[in-house]
């Protein structure tokens, strides 16, 4: 058991800290009288109440935490932190605590899939914390987690390296650790802020605007209205909505580089921008095009502008909607989802196997196919004009095997329960890649809610074995983890 101590006294000061947000919504629905006041005092005497309880069992534990500790620090944060998140919708609510735990994890993974229906009436601090946890998961609480902690002469960079998502989990971007992510933090802070004023100069009122900047920089997709942004129907917010998505679907490392420098060069030299933006821009103008040919819109600016919002909005795995796309012609819709599985950066608030993946995968792919002609040659794979180490590459293809494997699985699994193969799937894929809307049943004019109890435990872990990549998740479920 002793083992164990330093890991709930880390725990416990996470749980506290995380309570100090509960104070955000618990003030403002005290200002505006929302009638919720009484579940943000529960919950966060609660959360706090635990938090001080497991650090003061744990106190007198000075052992700091190893590489092995982190990884099930991390599983602990994610899998334990929305049970203490849900407690404000639970406590109001009346809803399930299957159902506020789906809620919750949906937006600490940044996923922005809902059961909630009726937005609109919701009490404002209801749909502030909402916000409030897709901007907190956004960049991850573990790396805010290695900001503060340290402070606390507790280290966190073991931490750091497990939840950081992508293949090169040991960059630095400053000497020490605790900087690093101080700096992360900062830059999320301010183009959060920036995406605000944008919203308001574009019409939102002041508690949308902040609202809708929370889930855009953290890429989740709640929204405080049921129609999502076609309750505006405004081009203006959209355009905002579309600029700061692509934003955030970049490695928040490269905006740190390129703010610090103040250089566009970081953005030039980042081997995944470029992918990025020509995957994302011209799947665009595709799919306006296809649209437009069809006729489902009557010219192609019109279509142009349904297709840049929803197609950034999914391929970026952030969920927001404008329209009913699954009314669409087949193919734009499933190739929106195809988009989500690759399309955003590592270090971004993206959800999917990540663009960095996706190109080294493909180059992989290309390498093998020069080998079966010429099986002399000698073919590096490249990223950046550095050679790819074959630990790397094998991480890769490990993560590209057992992500598929993933979906296989979890489609079964839900088709078992149930649910037809177009809802199966796209919930799995919608929730495993952090997106939120799928096909079917849960389409962007549909919620979760219409699932049973059994698909919404099954879809919330998707969502964490998505937001953790699935090999920090699995690996704390593997015999060999608990051994001495």
């Amino acid at each position: 058991m002793s083992r164990f101590l330093p890991l709930l006294r880390v725990f416990g000061v996470l749980l506290m800290g995380f309570a100090l947000t509960l104070l955000t919504p618990l003030l403002l629905s005290w200002y505006w009288q929302d009638g919720a006041t009484t579940a943000y005092d529960e919950a966060f005497l609660l959360t706090f109440g635990t938090g001080l309880g497991l650090w003061w069992a744990a106190r007198r534990s000075t052992a700091d935490l190893k590489v092995r500790d982190g990884f099930l620090m991390v599983v602990m944060v994610w899998t334990l932190l929305p049970v203490y998140a849900a407690l404000p919708l639970l406590f109001y609510l009346d809803i399930s605590f299957t159902d506020a735990y789906f809620e919750a994890v949906s937006g600490l993974t940044t996923t922005g899939a809902t059961v909630l229906t009726n937005l609109d009436t919701l009490p404002p601090s209801i749909n502030l914390w909402r916000g409030m946890m897709v901007w907190l998961g956004g960049m991850g609480l573990i790396v805010l987690a290695v900001a503060v902690l340290p402070l606390l002469g507790i280290g966190g960079r073991q931490m750091f390296k497990a939840e950081t998502p992508g293949p090169m989990k040991d960059t630095q971007l400053t000497p020490r650790m605790t900087q690093t992510a101080k700096g992360l933090w900062a830059v999320y802070a301010a183009i959060t802020l920036a995406c605000a004023l944008a919203y308001r100069w574009a019409g939102m009122d002041w508690f949308d605007a902040v609202m809708h900047a929370f889930t855009t920089m953290g890429l989740g997709g709640f929204s405080s209205h049921d129609a999502s942004f076609g309750y505006w129907n405004s081009p203006a917010i959209e355009a905002v909505a579309i600029v700061f998505m692509l934003v955030a679907g970049i490695n928040f490392a490269t905006h740190f580089l390129a703010l610090h420098r103040r250089s566009l060069t970081p953005y030039r030299r980042d081997p995944e921008v470029g992918w990025y933006l020509v995957v994302v821009l011209g799947s665009v103008v595709g799919i306006a095009a296809y649209l437009a040919l069809l006729g489902v819109y009557p010219d192609f600016l019109a279509a142009l502008r349904y297709a840049a919002f929803n197609v950034v909005s999914i391929a970026t795995t952030t969920g927001y909607a404008n329209t009913d796309y699954s009314l669409w012609p087949a193919f734009a819709p499933l190739w929106m989802l195809f988009l989500c599985c690759f399309v955003t950066s590592a270090g971004s608030t993206g959800g999917g196997i990540k663009m960095m993946r996706a190109i080294i995968l493909f180059k992989q792919v290309y390498r093998e196919l020069m080998r079966a002609m010429h099986p002399h040659v000698v073919w590096p794979v490249r990223i950046g004009g550095a050679t790819v180490e074959s630990k790397v590459l094998f991480a890769v293809l490990a993560f590209g095997f057992i992500y598929s494997v993933s979906i296989a699985a979890l489609t079964l699994v839900l088709s078992l329960s149930g649910l037809d193969t177009i809802t199966a799937f796209s919930a799995v894929i919608a929730t495993l890649n952090n997106t939120g809307p799928g096909l079917g049943q849960v389409g962007p004019a549909a919620t979760f809610a219409v699932l049973n109890d059994f698909q919404t435990w099954v879809c919330s872990f998707a969502m964490l074995l998505g937001r953790l990549e699935i090999f920090t998740l699995l690996v704390v479920l593997t015999p060999a983890f608990w051994r001495k």
